[in-house]
């Protein structure tokens, strides 16, 4: 099937040239230029469909579905927002399937199959990369109580642009607030999990625990050429050795049943000239894991390496602001419905673990969540060569319609908010 046929693949195509790049990602940090393009082709698209379009505080933007009027949200969603050099897929694919998900049950319920309960709304998340602004994640955790409105629209980014102001600048800020009684998100893997198995659609059952760290390492700047090497205060050298320490980390606390990966990122070296020593290196560092003691071992030590660098090196590390969350589990209904769901369409599943995380990891704190994933190709994400096949997306597209369908309907809640008890009579592999 092409995109000059299929509805779905149409709108993917179109909405992947806002912010493309020259090697097929796309390039659409958080309430840029081309975000805002993007957060205004959706709006067009959803309007020519018949949903209400607003924007709250901070600038998520809700497209609303009005099934029975006066009856509770359901809400489906994910970003629409990129990393720097990113894929086309991340995030974008949920917003997009959401959509076309929520048009669907809109036009099955004009017929004879079933009656509605709730509404549906389609939330695009405002900044859940945390590449512009940090932390990531931003729009969920305002909307779920984590971080206070306020603070997130004074953050800045590296050029001094405030949030509100960067989103004033696109157009896409308001005052629209919108409780929801229960959440589902579709999205790419973003690893390979499924397709080593054979899989189509995975059941996610839980997310990993991460704690991401801000540090900065302050040295003292110096001529390369004349300073001897004992009498250097080198943050870079410092900074270098934090990396290998979360490296080592990783190898060391890993068992046959709890994987930890720990990452470095975003390097600023100051100031950064061929022949000073550097005095300040900023740099973030997440360790994650699906156990929450070996996370806090982990942890412990990666905390304990630190004295030894700064003697090593001679430096002072100084640790900033911080992300966590924890290792916790979906709602069990909601694993029990997408599998009836799937294997209703006869779409091969199995459960997996999210090692990255989404607004889902957020918002399964406050509401009962559903996630799902769609096979990505190699496993590469947060790359321009990103990729989900075509077939896959449909059939995600074709499960989150089935899904969504069935919660409507009330089979995951009830409009009072009661979670629906897990049938427990289908299998969650195929």
């Amino acid at each position: 099937m092409t995109p000059t046929n299929n509805p779905f693949l149409a709108d993917f195509t179109s909405m992947s040239s806002h912010g493309a790049t020259a090697g097929g990602g796309v390039d659409r940090q958080a309430a840029t230029v081309a975000d805002g393009q993007t957060r205004n082709w959706f709006r067009g698209l959803v309007e020519g469909h018949g949903f209400t379009v607003r924007y709250d505080a901070v600038g998520n933007q809700y497209a609303m579905l009005e099934l029975v009027p006066g009856a509770p949200w359901i809400a489906v969603g994910s970003h629409l927002d990129s990393q720097p050099l990113g894929g086309r897929f991340d995030g974008a694919y949920g917003v997009l399937a959401g959509a076309h998900a929520a048009k669907r049950v809109q036009e099955s319920l004009a017929g004879t199959e079933g009656t509605a309960l709730f509404n549906i709304v389609v939330i695009n998340w405002f900044n859940e990369e945390g590449c512009r602004f940090k932390p990531s994640m931003m729009g969920s955790s305002v909307y779920t109580g984590k971080l206070p409105a306020n603070q997130v629209l004074e953050t800045t980014d590296p050029a001094g642009t405030t949030v509100r102001e960067a989103l004033e600048a696109i157009g896409t800020i308001g005052d629209f607030e919108l409780p929801v009684a229960a959440y589902v998100e579709i999205h790419i893997e973003q690893g390979r999990s499924l397709e080593d198995r054979g899989l189509s659609i995975g059941l996610v059952e839980s997310t990993w625990g991460a704690n991401k760290y801000e540090f900065t390492v302050h040295g003292d700047q110096a001529h390369t050429g004349a300073t001897v090497i004992a009498d250097r205060r080198d943050a870079l050298l410092g900074a270098s050795a934090l990396v290998v320490a979360a490296r080592e980390i990783a190898l060391e606390h890993s068992t046959k049943e709890h994987m930890v990966i720990t990452s470095c990122g975003e390097f600023t070296v100051f100031p950064n000239s061929p022949v000073v020593v550097a005095s300040r290196v900023n740099l973030l560092v997440d360790v994650r894991s699906t156990d929450p003691d070996v996370l806090a071992a982990a942890d412990a030590d990666l905390h304990a390496r630190i004295a030894k660098i700064e003697q090593l090196a001679n430096v002072r590390i100084e640790r900033g602001k911080e992300h966590v969350w924890g290792a916790k589990a979906y709602d069990a209904a909601g694993l029990e419905l997408a599998a009836r769901a799937a294997a209703s369409l006869g779409l091969s599943h199995g459960v997996v673990r999210t090692l990255a995380g989404h607004d889902s990891t957020n918002m399964k704190d406050i509401v009962p969540t559903i996630m799902l994933f769609v096979p990505s190709v190699e496993g590469i994400s947060h790359n321009e060569r990103e990729l989900t096949s075509d077939a896959d997306m449909l059939k995600g597209v074709d499960l989150l319609t089935e899904v969504l369908a069935r919660v409507v309907r009330g089979e995951f809640i009830s409009p009072s908010g009661v979670v629906e008890e897990p049938a427990g009579d289908s299998s969650l592999v195929s």
